[in-house]
């Protein structure tokens, strides 16, 4: 036994003496802290905050080496730290997103519209690479919604996402059996066929988060009638120049242009650009921690094996092509 224990006990001094020797260091990251201000570009005592939309649109907390406040949780305490900052005189909502869940959209959108009313400072949208579906409803809040040269964005509709894991099971000799107080408990079950009078339920809450939708592009474009929107709304993408040329957005400009526009609207001709972080957050420029996030990556978000695993299906204001 001993000689079996000697080259371990050897392995394990000698790599401790390699890691003393290398001097090497580890840095965890700080566990989640309030919300800090950062200057970012500018000057002057006014302040434009800009604010990160970014990512699939989500109340799913963040999981890394620790868990950090969803994307609702964090632009809530954004506008909460804005609403009591009377320097801060305009907001620009920076979007990267191709949509997300139909209720965390719309919480957020329902927050921009509180903070509108209780401050009363002009928030210009700009869209970057992708502000698509859920991202469209949040900068349908804004005052004002600039799209890149190269924007993609539209895809204004519903989708509901479910697993049929059905036919798989049948395959490998599985049988998955609810007992239920009634015949709809089960309803979008992945382990049996949606029946026709499944689907119609189905359809109808989806028509009527769609009508939700149009209403709130109808809201936030006033110049657009309803029968223009429906026709715009069939769930197509749209480029930064369609989207003018169809009314969504107000005209085609950069981010530079939007903290521009927005200095303008809120009447300054100098102000500085302020971002919220948390402690260890690194933030250089007005891009800084900007995401590309693509389509794919954003059904990468999605715990598709929830579904199978027996999760409800999901209602997503999402571009998934």
């Amino acid at each position: 036994m001993d000689n079996v224990r000697r080259p371990v006990v050897g392995a394990l001094l000698v790599a401790l003496s390699f890691l003393h020797s290398a001097c090497i260091h580890i840095n965890i990251p700080p566990p989640p802290a309030p919300l800090e201000e950062h200057q970012v570009s500018g000057s002057g005592n006014d302040k434009i905050l800009l604010v990160d939309v970014s990512g699939m649109i989500s109340s799913e907390d963040k999981e890394s080496f620790y868990t950090y406040p969803s994307m609702i949780a964090t632009i809530k305490e954004e506008l909460t730290r804005a609403s009591r900052d009377e320097s801060v005189k305009a907001l620009v909502l920076r979007i990267n997103t191709p949509g997300g869940t139909v209720t965390a959209s719309d919480i957020i959108h329902h927050e921009l519209k509180l903070f509108k009313a209780s401050r009363k400072i002009p928030v210009i949208a700009s869209i970057m690479d992708v502000g698509a579906s859920g991202g469209y409803y949040i900068a349908s809040a804004a005052d004002r919604i600039l799209a890149h040269p190269s924007t993609v964005t539209g895809s204004i509709g519903v989708i509901m996402l479910t697993v049929n894991a059905h036919g798989l099971l049948e395959k490998v000799g599985v049988e998955a059996t609810a007992i239920t107080s009634g015949p709809r408990k089960d309803m979008g079950s992945p382990f049996r066929v949606m029946t026709p009078e499944e689907r119609g339920i189905f359809q109808a809450l989806i028509d009527s988060f769609y009508q939700r939708f149009l209403s709130v592009v109808q809201d936030g474009r006033p110049n657009l009638q309803m029968e223009q929107i429906k026709k715009l709304a069939d769930g197509r993408i749209y480029t930064g120049d369609q989207a003018k040329a169809a009314g969504l957005v107000d005209e085609i400009g950069y981010l530079e242009e939007a903290i521009d526009a927005a200095k303008k609207k809120a009447g300054l001709t100098e102000a500085k650009v302020v971002t919220y972080r948390r402690p260890g957050d690194y933030s250089n420029n007005i891009y800084t921690k900007l995401m590309a996030p693509s389509p794919l990556a954003a059904l990468g978000n999605l715990d598709v094996m929830a579904f199978v695993r027996g999760g409800a299906p999901q209602f997503m204001y999402l571009w998934m092509p």
